[in-house]
This record gives structure tokens, sequence and C-alpha cells, in this order.
């Protein structure tokens, strides 16, 4: 047993890795208040009609897109009873952007790129920045002037490496643009740890973006005296904040895919104790917490709505959440359906 002992720590503390992870003290989780089950009533849309419609989005007639694991976008009715399949990109398609008469869609496929789906054709529309390959297209929206805002959660880990960038809190995410009238692709802002969600703010004057591993949403501004400048809108979240959306009016709903971990967090100051843990197989490793979780944020970055269910049998994990009409709709990168709940 001894052997075997020494075998295991020298395995764990030597063992080549491809990652380089950098220490970083995440700040004090603030005082939570008591869990609650805002979210238990969550009814399911196109129960099993695929596997993780991660990011969701509508058309003016309110019918509901989603991007499945099998690489299907598909198109629900208003009333979620029925759907047709678009077309399938033949990567992972995450984010979503349905135009206003819904004869086309934005996608972010994480394996594939920035992409336009029309009339069951997949047209490529970016794959790079400044010569550097995306490898994790997440989400994606477009402003009226045409320009399309996007995420790069990843310039370095693919789809079948996504937990390396935990491990390394990698600062490989990029926030950026596309022009589809010159094909132009812009970097906006790079060194970001997981690049996730995007969202447009009021007036278009800013896009918002999750940086997951900072537990955070940062600002580009797009318009005003602070144009071009990039800035936190809301730190310290309790959770990893996932996709954005904004509602039109007085605020935004942010999905957390699960609640900080205190034994991570204990952990990221130390890359010599990300490296082990990392080489441990992912089939043992501690599991994100199954807790379902929404915020809202006024239009300052203040939570003013923290809407929760950690029961068994949770919609969870939710990767998005838009307003639409009295209800928010849901979409979930790992659960079998849509959600759609009254608004509270």
């Amino acid at each position: 047993m001894g052997a075997i002992a020494v075998a295991a720590i020298a395995y764990l503390s030597l063992w080549p890795v491809d990652i380089t992870p950098s220490g970083w003290t995440p700040p004090p989780l603030a005082q939570q208040g008591p869990t609650n089950q805002a979210l238990k009533g969550i009814q399911r849309i196109g129960l099993n009609v695929g596997v993780g419609p991660e990011g969701i989005s509508f058309d003016d007639a309110g019918r509901i897109y989603a991007g499945y694991a099998d690489g299907r976008v598909v198109r629900f009715s208003a009333d979620g009873q029925t759907h047709e399949v678009l077309a399938n990109t033949g990567g992972r398609p995450w984010g979503t952007f349905a135009c206003a008469d819904g004869s086309a869609v934005l996608v972010a496929d994480a394996l594939k790129g920035l992409l336009r789906v029309t009339q069951g054709k997949v047209e490529v529309l970016s794959t790079e920045s400044n010569g550097v390959p995306f490898k994790l297209t997440d989400d994606v929206v477009q402003a009226r002037s045409g320009i399309i805002y996007f995420s790069d959660a990843s310039s370095k880990h693919g789809l079948d490496k996504m937990m390396a960038d935990v491990f390394e809190h990698g600062n490989h995410g990029r926030l950026l643009s596309h022009d589809p009238r010159t094909g132009e692709t812009t970097t906006l802002a790079s060194g970001l740890h997981v690049a996730n969600g995007v969202t447009l703010g009021p007036d278009e004057a800013y896009v918002l973006v999750s940086e997951t591993l900072q537990y955070r949403v940062m600002r580009y501004w797009l318009k005003g005296p602070k144009a071009g400048q990039f800035e936190p809108f809301i730190e310290n979240l309790p959770g990893f904040p996932d996709n954005i959306s904004y509602n039109g009016k007085d605020g935004f709903w942010l999905a957390l895919f699960a609640p900080r971990d205190a034994m991570l967090d204990g952990m990221l100051p130390y890359p010599a104790l990300l490296s082990a843990v990392y080489r441990i197989p992912e089939s043992v490793r501690p599991k994100a917490a199954k807790h379902a979780r929404v915020l809202k944020l006024d239009l300052s970055g203040k939570v003013v709505a923290d809407l929760q269910d950690a029961t068994d049998g949770a919609y969870a994990p939710i990767t998005s959440v838009r307003e639409r009409g009295t209800s928010l709709y849901f979409g979930s990168i790992e659960y079998p359906a849509l959600g759609q709940l009254p608004l509270p």
C-alpha cells in the first residue's frame, strides 16, 4: 500500500498536464440570504426533443429558437407545442439570436464559429480574429446597425477540454464584433476568464459579457464619452455567470450555471494544487451542484431579484434566461427541455 500511495502522490504532483494554472484569490463571498424555491414551478417545453438547448432567443412572433447537443437548430411555436428543425450545424450550437421575422438565425457554435442559418443553409461568418481561431464560440447578439457582438469563451481549450480553463483559471476568452457588410471581425476585449453570455444594453450604448471564472459581468461601452472602455458591471457574484439578456425596459436577467464552490475557491490561489486535481480522472472529480438560479439586475448592476430551486428534480443547470411577455423562459446546456415560468 505504501508503494501505491507514493506512486499516486508522484502522479498527482509530477505527471505532465496541458494546463498552466495561474493563482487567483477570489473575493470572499458576500453574505447570502436563505435559498428559495421560486423556480420550482418551471414548466418543461419540448421535453425530450433534444438535450441541451443552451441559449434561447425569440423572433417578433414569439417563436422560440434553441440549439441542441446533436447540432440541430430548432424553432418552437410561440406556445411551445410544435417545433421544426431549421438546420444542423454539424457542431455544437450554443448561443442563438433570431432576426425579427425569423428568416435567419445567428448561431454561436462552440465548434464551428459564428454562423448564420437561413432557409436550412448554414453559412460560416467568422472563425477567427487577428489570426487567432475561436475554440469555444459561446453567445451572440445583433445590434440594429447590423453589427454582431459575440464571445469566444476560450482561444486555447476546445469543447472536449472545457474544464481545462477552470483548473487553469485561463484568460483566453474574448469579446468580439463582426460586421456582415464587410466580413470584418474585431476583438473588442481579450484576456477574459471564460467569456460567456452577451447582451446589449439600453439604446445599445454598451454590451455586457459574463466573465464566468471571475464571478462577474463586464461592460464594454459602444457610445458616449466612455466608448471603447471596458469596466466591471457587477462583481463577486454568488455563482458562475452564464448567459445574460436585456428585458428591454428596466434590467437584465442573468443565469448562474452553478453556485460558487468553497473547495474550488480555496484551491484557486495555489497553481500546484490545481494541477494535481486536474490530473484526477474527470469521472471522479467533484461535480457542480444542481442548483437552479437566476438573478435580475437593474440598470446599475444591482441585484433586485434572486430566484432559485435546489430541490430534487430542479430545472438545472440554467444557462440562459429571457423575459417575454408575462413569463420567463429558460435554456440549459444539459437538461432535455426548455423551461417557462410566469413572472413572479
